[in-house]
């Protein structure tokens, strides 16, 4: 397979890339007629589904009344609408919508804030270190890199990275403890606090984590228990907590936030991917009160950071006509039910390499293993997630696939993450798509001797 001869740097020349003409609801079409469920929303991000006509006639409409302002030097009604609409939606007293372009823009954002904010608290602060996840990822400019502990894709620019501390991850399926999901849960919530200690938590500034792990390791979640402990060593030793709600929010995990799931309230929440459903591009840092005010209130007052395309008027109107649009159209609960729908079918699955299946909502995550009771991984060298992709791909079905749940170099993935309005019925067809693709690996793998258990 190869990447069409065009001008475009495509990420890979190892994909043939088919052209799509058009997108409806949770299909979309290529050049030759072929219909693709998108199973996986882009990257999770297509949350409302494609060829919305409202927002359609909205887009028009905006663009005829502002092309763009500065954040810098003005406000408009889409940017304060939108606004007052997140911090509405958010838990606590998350009341405070700094906007950006994107998730990687929302992570680095979280972490200059917080540096600022300790420093507005106490100019000669050394707290700057940011505590995060083996197996995460947070996204691609440098600063987010820093922070994403997936090793495939930090490896190169590692000599340009900072090298903020990692812990474990809560990933009961291969957690380092060999316990149970309870005790998985709270061994990584005290991994946290060990690593707080070791590095001394006068240098630590903010620990940042996903409620529900996305592509690092799709669908992972914690016990409460987690999240109850995190809490509170994060007020004890005055850090920081961020969660990265990039690909969770907004509905995904059949609730607004992930992390109401675990009742907690962090001080910073990032947020972009379901805001505009891809309808244009946006990422915002939700900061709490606390942040808000020793910044801008109490502090020096202004916050040293901004990027250009942060709080554009089309990008705030899109995303604030979809929040009205998920409320409406009570997509954070048919989220929830098509994922139990879903949940049940996947679990009827009796293919042999199938080694773990979690998730919450639609954000279904499955690890793939030569052999089940040792959870070997597949050698790297088949690409297995490339030939899972390929055989859904065949039967209409796009995925989301990924590696590196295993020593960080080995082990294959695929997040399915659809569309939150899709219907009972076109659950029961993802599936059946999901099921002929698998099939058709499996053989593949035994024809090939590619599979040896």
């Amino acid at each position: 397979m190869k990447a069409p001869k065009n001008h475009v740097f495509y990420r890979t020349q190892k994909w043939h890339y088919p052209k799509i003409v058009k997108g409806k609801g949770i299909y979309l079409y290529d050049e030759k007629g072929h219909q693709y469920i998108d199973g996986c929303s882009g990257s999770a991000v297509a949350n409302i589904g494609h060829g919305n006509k409202e927002i359609a006639e909205l887009t028009k409409t905006q663009v005829q009344t502002i092309a763009y302002t500065h954040l810098s030097r003005f406000t408009c009604d889409p940017i304060e609408k939108c606004a007052k609409k997140i911090a509405k939606l958010a838990p606590g007293d998350l009341n405070h919508v700094y906007f950006v372009s994107g998730g990687s823009e929302s992570t680095e954002t979280a972490i200059k804030m917080a540096r600022q904010y300790h420093l507005e608290k106490n100019p000669l602060s050394t707290k700057w270190k940011v505590i995060s996840k083996s197996h995460s990822f947070h996204g691609n400019t440098i600063g987010a890199l820093s922070m994403t502990g997936i090793t495939e894709r930090r490896k190169q620019y590692d000599p340009m990275l900072i090298n903020f501390p990692k812990i474990p991850q809560f990933y009961h399926y291969r957690n380092p403890w060999d316990a149970d999901f309870y005790n998985t849960s709270l061994k990584a919530a005290q991994a946290l606090e060990d690593e707080i200690q070791f590095q001394g938590p006068e240098h630590i500034a903010a620990f940042i984590t996903e409620p529900v792990v996305g592509s690092a390791a799709p669908g992972l979640y914690p016990d409460k228990v987690y999240f109850d402990h995190v809490r509170q060593i994060c007020d004890k030793y005055k850090i920081l907590l961020i969660i990265d709600e990039v690909m969770t929010g907004f509905g995904r995990t059949g609730k607004m936030f992930a992390c109401e799931h675990f009742d907690v309230i962090p001080d910073l929440m990032c947020i972009a991917k379901g805001m505009s459903a891809g309808y244009a591009p946006i990422g915002a840092v939700v900061a709490s009160d606390e942040v808000f005010e020793t910044i801008m209130v109490n502090g020096s007052g202004s916050f040293r950071h901004g990027h250009t395309y942060g709080g554009h008027p089309l990008s705030c109107a899109v995303a604030s006509k979809v929040i009205d649009i998920v409320k409406e159209d009570k997509l954070v609960e048919n989220s929830r039910k098509r994922g139990k729908e879903l949940m049940k079918l996947l679990e009827t699955l009796d293919h042999p390499i199938i080694g773990d299946l979690r998730g919450k909502g639609l954000m279904i995550g499955i690890e793939f293993v030569v052999n089940k009771n040792t959870k070997k991984p597949f050698d790297p060298k088949i690409n297995l997630k490339q030939l899972i992709t390929q055989m859904c791909l065949d039967e209409g079905l796009v995925i989301y696939p990924g590696s590196g749940t295993y020593h960080h170099t080995e082990g294959d993935h695929i997040l399915i993450a659809p569309p939150l309005n899709i219907s009972s019925e076109e659950i029961n067809l993802l599936f059946k798509k999901l099921k002929a693709g698998l099939d058709k690996t499996m053989k593949i793998l035994r024809k090939e001797d590619l599979w040896i258990n």
